[in-house]
């Protein structure tokens, strides 16, 4: 395993990152592996629990959780490095149902006083979580498009986890376990 093409500046940051992270117990060990050019550095840290002190393997499994969104962001990054798409790209075609959108012209706007929304949802909103689902600070069904919202039971706030989603739901988003709002695309 080379590493002589990769910096090693950085590869020092990151080594004194990932051992503060076992230091402080955010972990009890990690296994960290990049690859440029041909060229891969793979490198373990701590342990395999909290609770022993066997050492922590570069091939040693882990169960991923709550990775959906780091996982989607990389695929969608490679899919921009090959140029199959862009990150400024509208998502329109992957996801028609956001296209022509119109948002309301007040929070507290009927459901139909709508107008224009000033531009098209990017891959880049979807990374960067900014598509468009904003967050009312108010009471539940304070407003007409919560009420909406709890209808179709799309909530704010802490999640429900006894409460799956509708079965028959039209759209590709959904409601993932910490209440965040996800769009799902497929390329």
């Amino acid at each position: 395993m080379n590493s002589g093409n990769l910096s090693q500046t950085r590869l020092a940051r990151m080594q004194a990152t990932m051992t503060s992270y076992v230091a402080r117990g955010v972990v009890p060990g990690l296994v960290t592996l990049i690859s440029r050019r041909g060229e891969t550095h793979v490198e373990t840290y701590g342990t395999l629990a909290h609770d022993t002190h066997h050492p922590m393997q570069h091939d040693a499994l882990f169960r991923i959780s709550s990775m959906t969104k780091p996982i989607a962001a990389v695929a969608t990054l490679i899919l921009a490095e090959e140029c199959k798409l862009r990150l400024d790209e509208p998502v329109d075609r992957w996801l028609p149902e956001l296209a022509d959108r119109r948002v309301l012209r007040h929070p507290q706007g009927a459901l139909d006083d709508t107008v224009p929304a000033n531009r098209p949802i990017t891959v880049r909103d979807l990374l960067t979580l900014l598509l468009g689902f904003g967050m009312l600070l108010a009471p539940p069904d304070t407003y007409p498009i919560q009420q909406a919202m709890s209808k179709l039971q799309l909530r704010q706030g802490p999640p429900d986890p006894a409460t799956p989603p509708p079965p028959a739901f039209p759209w590709r988003i959904l409601r993932d376990t910490n209440g965040n709002l996800k769009v799902g695309v497929s390329v």
